[in-house]
């Protein structure tokens, strides 16, 4: 039998949960404490960052990946901002006009703020030419230029006509307007020949009136033929003077406006071919304005479309900064990542039933607006707007803002577009996103690697150190500051330490999950504040842990109702052959609690197949059905050595309807295969965790906290006995940090836990009889549940080889397995 002993007598309560103790801190309250501007524990994640927004080469995009709440935005936005600040100001971007080709929209790349002052002056322009040019038309000198050319060129046809109308009257020929025209008609005494008296002349007579008359016919013909000739010769007097008169106005502003200019080559090159289009279609200054405001300029176009006409010579701001007053390089965090936000749209107006654009409707996304400087997006979100992602890497690749609508790549509308000039694009991206995002964006996209060549990866957690936790408490200092809350004390700060080592699953470390932390420190500040507290003390953030808990802890509840009811079966008392109690972790969400299950084992001769009924039904993952195999490989490779494996057994997580994972069952399992083949009862005020490798070693599990107290719930809520416990992994014990009144259960000794490193050491406490261990002679003892184990298997061997023979004799085949 085992004696009692400091291995039997359970774990003492400072193991159990190693608190903060307030005394070790040098504060009163945080209110004595400095801010604190950094992030803790995290220097391998800065450094990654800040090379990243320092690197000038391209392509040194970063990834920065951990769970959320560790602070991942935060260090984002104070380096890049830190950086962004000593970094030159951008040049603005904006879409002019292709006078040329319209559908093609050209790229003006300006210095700092002078694409605002190069729109207002192009709308000064218009402006000014809608109401001068007009006017000039409209003066004394030009209608007396254009007066004369109307009458030189009229005098020029009516002569032509009156010197014929002569010629034909001379030969007694008549030139008659009709209203289909001119015709000619024949003259006689004075008179017209009317077709009866034409009738009545000689054939003579006829023949020489219809000879002149055809004559001069052909000479009219001629006449008239030259009339659109002078008519064309006018309207390009006309056109070159209106070009002149045009040319006055348009040169004399465009003069005024190009020394406002002088240092931009590209605006002197647009203000050019503005001057030869502006002369070129003077007429549309002369265009009634439409009665819906003084301005011919359409300052809201795309608005209310306003004098569409002059849409060419909008200047469309893509981009801008605010010239002198602008300040290092832009820093933009997009929080909808679609295709258009990030590469910019065409937008689309319905006109007479049809979908029209023009270079105006170019709308920037947020690659424009970062373009010179930092853009910071969620990865996650980025991969699942369509298109996005493939558009992100092109424009990367590339180095240009190519825009491309998710209508015109999906084909779903056909209509007129526009394929405007790209442009260069110098930019340094962030995705923020978790690990698995990240592996599988490695694994999955051979052009990750290539484009984001850096990766920040931020802790979890940080050494629980004197050091760190002064830096945490100032930390939360810092967090209870910005949010407008009350100070915590110095047991407050100690107590949600304690949280911060619960959250790291790990006595030795503090969590770097700030996100849990501040959460829980607002709701005690909330309880702090209406108890009306100065401070937030520790009994403030008890209650909120409490709070937390039974907010979430619904299922956990009914569960533990269903055990305690004993619909759930599961024994917190006596002894049973083949039975153990398991634990397992159930999540929802965050929220995690421990579930006790039953397990059981029962054996019989067979042909050395262990039936994991889990996997069997297809309710077993992969993780739990490695366990099973490892057990097994532990009981083939432990006893009865010299013997086939003659074992038949079934293993079972008893009322469980989901899927089952993990191998953190296996050494339970295990236990419960050597009670039934070596008959000795186990324990039934146990629960055990932890998994086995082939060698017997139990080896660490997580989620140990959450393990023990589903167990002790179990067990409180029938009574506690003393000896009731959990047996766990050894390698777990510095990651206990067990709820408060479970350490009280310890001290008091009406619980226990259990270090455990191997599994003769774990049966031996779950039975109370010596596990046993091989002799001189090779064998173990015979009373040990090892002994008994290895004869049992023995006795199995000789079952199946006594069958096999009988069998045989029999004609039989005995060598198969039992169905």
């Amino acid at each position: 039998m085992v004696s009692e002993n400091d291995e039997t007598r359970g774990l003492p309560a400072e193991v159990l949960r190693t608190a903060c103790d307030p005394a070790q801190f040098s504060f009163r309250s945080t209110e004595e404490l400095e801010t604190l501007d950094h992030l803790i524990g995290q220097e391998r994640a800065v450094d990654a960052i800040r090379l990243a927004v320092e690197m000038p080469h391209r392509d040194f995009n970063l990834f920065v990946l951990g769970p959320s709440g560790l602070g991942r935005h935060w260090a984002v936005d104070v380096l890049t901002k830190e950086r962004a600040k000593g970094m030159p100001v951008p040049d603005d971007w904006a879409y002019v006009n292709n006078f040329d080709a319209p559908d093609r929209p050209r790229a003006l790349r300006l210095p700092p703020g002078m694409a605002q002052k190069l729109k207002l002056a192009m709308q000064g322009l218009v402006d000014d030419l809608a109401a001068e040019i007009p006017a000039l038309f409209e003066s004394d000198e030009y209608q007396s230029q254009r007066h004369a050319l109307d009458e030189e060129y009229g005098q020029r046809q009516e002569s032509a006509m009156a010197d014929f109308a002569d010629k034909a009257k001379a030969e007694n020929v008549a030139l008659l307007r009709t209203p289909m025209g001119f015709m000619l008609a024949a003259i006689r005494d004075g008179q017209i020949v009317k077709p009866d008296v034409y009738n009545t002349l000689s054939e003579n007579e006829q023949a020489e009136i219809d000879e002149k008359i055809a004559r001069l016919q052909e000479e009219l013909g001629a006449i008239l033929r030259e009339a659109p000739k002078l008519d064309k010769e006018l309207r390009g007097k006309v056109t070159e003077l209106n070009k002149g008169m045009a040319e006055r106005a348009v040169s004399a502003h465009i003069d005024d406006l190009l020394p406002e200019f002088d240092d931009c080559e590209s605006i002197q090159s647009y203000l050019a071919e503005v001057r030869q289009d502006m002369i070129a279609n003077a007429e549309l200054f002369l265009a009634k304005p439409q009665q819906n405001g003084n301005s011919a300029f359409p300052e809201a176009i795309r608005k209310y479309h306003r004098e569409p006409q002059f849409d060419r010579y909008v200047v469309n701001v893509m981009v801008t900064r605010d010239g002198d007053a602008a300040e290092g390089a832009p820093l933009v965090a997009e929080e909808l990542p679609t295709l258009d936000h990030l590469t910019g749209r065409i937008e689309h107006a319905s006109q007479m039933g049809t979908l029209i654009t023009n270079f105006t409707m170019i709308k920037p996304g947020a690659l424009h607006r970062a373009n010179g400087g930092f853009l910071v997006l969620d990865a996650r979100r980025v991969l699942s707007e369509p298109y996005a992602w493939d558009a992100l890497k092109r424009c990367l690749t590339h180095r240009s803002i190519t825009i491309t609508s998710l209508a015109e790549r999906l084909s779903l509308v056909s209509t007129t577009s526009l394929q405007p000039d790209p442009i260069p694009l110098d930019i340094r991206v962030v995705l923020i996103g978790d690990r698995r995002l990240h592996m599988l964006l490695t694994l999955l996209d051979p052009d990750f690697a290539d484009l984001f060549k850096l990766q920040a990866d931020f802790e979890d957690e940080v050494d629980r150190s004197p050091e760190n936790m002064e830096l945490l408490a100032r930390l939360v200092a810092t967090q209870a500051r910005r949010d407008g809350l009350r100070p915590l004390s110095a047991g407050g700060v100690a107590r949600l330490l304690d949280e911060a080592v619960r959250l790291a699953e790990d006595s030795k470390k503090l969590s770097l999950h700030l996100g849990d932390l501040t959460d829980l420190l607002r709701e005690a500040a909330h309880y702090a504040d209406q108890n009306g507290n100065g401070l937030i003390e520790a009994a403030d953030i008890d209650r909120a842990v409490r709070e937390s808990d039974r907010r979430s802890a619904r299922i956990r509840d009914r569960m533990q109702e269903q055990i305690g009811r004993r619909t759930i079966l599961i024994d917190t008392e006596g002894e049973k052959v083949g039975q153990v109690n398991g634990l397992s972790v159930i999540s929802l969400g965050k929220y995690r609690f421990g579930r006790p299950s039953r397990i059981t084992a029962r054996t019989r001769m067979g042909s050395g197949k262990l039936v994991d009924i889990e996997r069997e039904v297809e309710l077993g993952g992969p993780l739990h059905s490695k366990g099973v195999l490892i057990l097994s490989g532990y009981l083939t490779s432990t006893y009865a050595l010299d013997v086939p494996f003659s074992l038949h057994a079934s293993l079972v997580f008893e009322q469980s309807y989901g899927g089952v994972d993990g191998d953190s069952a296996s050494s339970a399992e295990l236990y419960a295969l050597l009670s039934a083949l070596s008959g000795v009862p186990i324990k039934q005020g146990f629960a055990v965790t932890g998994s086995v490798n082939q060698l017997g070693e139990v080896q660490a599990i997580g989620g140990i906290n959450e393990k023990i107290e589903g167990f002790y719930d179990a067990c409180a809520a029938r009574g506690l006995t003393g000896a009731q416990g959990v047996l766990m992994p050894k390698a777990n014990v510095d990651h206990l940090m067990v709820r408060p009144d479970i350490v009280e259960a310890a001290e008091a000794g009406k619980f226990r836990i259990l270090p455990v490193e191997s599994i003769d050491q774990g049966i031996a406490l779950l039975t109370g009889r010596a596990a046993g261990t091989r002799g001189a002679d090779g064998a173990f003892p015979a009373d040990s549940i090892n002994g008994r184990v290895e004869a049992q298997l023995r006795a199995f061997a000789d079952l199946r080889r006594a069958y096999m023979r009988k069998a045989g004799e029999n004609g039989g085949n005995g060598g198969g397995e039992e169905k």
